[in-house]
């Protein structure tokens, strides 16, 4: 279980969380990010996409709160899980909390599997299924990836990322083989 607690004051003050989660085997990855607006004009933007394949469980909690004074704030946030496997599950839950009149605030959430269709496709142009598969989830992880702003974080996060994606790799392609 993992859990991000932004809390933040003062005029203009900003919170930005960029979380991805890449899921295999029987894993069950549990995250609760909240941010707590208390200054007024405070931007906040929460992005997490999970991506589960096997029997593994995704449970993403968003909670934006907006507390009364914080006047002009604006909270966003973005929960969607990509489900690789009939037996991989997912629970999103944005969550907002708001305690002032004159806001702005947003959430979107989805969760589902892979558009058989854009397999299809990709298949009937020579990639093999397991490549196809591969290409889907970096294009539905890239948006998080590209919105770090620290050029440093954002190569580590995609080495991290490629590395458990390579792991995952080699036992689809030897669950295919078997």
């Amino acid at each position: 279980m993992g859990q991000v607690d932004e809390r933040y004051g003062g005029e203009g003050a900003r919170s930005d969380i960029k979380s991805i989660l890449v899921g295999s085997g029987n894993q069950t990855m549990n995250i609760t990010a909240r941010t707590v607006h208390f200054g007024k004009n405070s931007p906040s933007d929460m992005v997490i996409r999970a991506v589960m394949r096997e029997q593994s469980t995704a449970i993403l909690n968003g909670i934006t709160k907006i507390e009364k004074g914080a006047s002009g704030a604006n909270g966003q946030q973005t929960e969607k899980i990509l489900m690789l496997h009939p037996d991989a599950r997912g629970d999103a839950n944005p969550i907002l909390l708001i305690d002032e009149d004159d806001v702005k605030a947003g959430h979107a959430a989805s969760v589902g599997q892979v558009n058989p269709e854009q397999l299809y496709y990709m298949m009937s142009r020579g990639i093999s299924r397991v490549e196809a598969e591969r290409l889907i989830v970096y294009g539905f992880l890239a948006p998080v990836v590209a919105e770090v702003p620290l050029e440093g974080v954002a190569t580590q996060m995609q080495a991290l990322v490629e590395h458990k994606l390579g792991q995952i790799k080699e036992l689809d392609q030897a669950s295919i083989s078997e």
